[in-house]
């Protein structure tokens, strides 16, 4: 396989064969993410997008094989889509909690209202057995206790702002056909995705309307992921401010 697919210097992207790629480093780049690893629940379900990812690949390499050798569209690659988009909506939904979750946690330490938060959640607490409400309780004792985890998460936020906004904005494409931030925008080809000649994942088209932002697919959004670097310093304030006015479709 890696001679039949060996990468082509063509200025597209170059992806790593299965082999290359540690099938458990998704689960350990969302493990450095300080409040989804103090969360027993979301660790699970980064261990399962995990999984699921390995699958996947495998997959999307065997059909890839099979496309060459048909020279037409595998009969497995409608499976392939239907599991592409309930990976993509897995990984949405899990890193969209992770997100909301710091984003609280960041506004009541500004606000100066963690302790009131905290308080109010050993309230709803009767003594009972509640791993959920219990592991809320533990994470705002632990940033009460060491306050400089606000710091770590604002950074964790900025890093993962880029692979966020392109993930959900092809989650809101096929799970709405919308436009992200544009509910009356239609999108131009909702959950269509055409198979990847380099690494068989199926591309979906990002667009903004009329504009065509580019391509995307389920192992961009893995690789993204695996990519993070929370040691680097994070995107500057500008980047970013010119990152989300390329994906609104502004260029001038």
């Amino acid at each position: 396989m890696e001679d039949e697919y060996e990468e082509i210097d063509d200025g597209r992207v170059q992806y790593p064969l299965p082999q290359e790629i540690d099938p458990m480093g998704l689960f350990h780049s969302l493990r450095k993410l300080k409040i989804l690893n103090a969360d027993v629940f979301m660790r699970m379900q980064a261990f399962n997008l995990t999984t699921v990812d390995t699958f996947l690949t495998e997959l999307e390499y065997s059909n890839l094989r099979e496309l060459h050798t048909l020279e037409r569209t595998p009969p497995d690659t409608h499976f392939l889509g239907a599991q592409s988009q309930m990976w993509i909506f897995a990984a949405y939904e899990l890193l969209r909690t992770w997100q909301e979750r710091c984003k609280k946690i960041v506004k009541w330490s500004e606000t100066g209202g963690l302790q009131q938060k905290l308080e109010a959640l050993k309230q709803k607490h009767d003594g009972s057995t509640h791993y959920g409400l219990e592991n809320h309780i533990q994470q705002l004792e632990s940033v009460i206790a060491d306050p400089s985890i606000i710091d770590h998460i604002r950074g964790e936020l900025l890093h993962m702002h880029i692979p966020f906004t392109r993930l959900e904005f092809i989650r809101v494409a096929i799970a709405k056909h919308e436009v992200s931030g544009k509910a009356k925008a239609i999108a131009f080809f909702p959950g269509y995705g055409r198979i990847n000649m380099h690494c068989g994942s199926l591309d979906y088209q990002l667009d903004n309307g009329p504009i065509i932002l580019g391509m995307i697919n389920r192992r961009d959004i893995a690789d993204s992921i695996r990519a993070i670097d929370l040691d680097s310093l994070p995107p500057s304030p500008d980047d970013l401010a010119s990152f989300d006015k390329f994906m609104s479709g502004k260029f001038t």
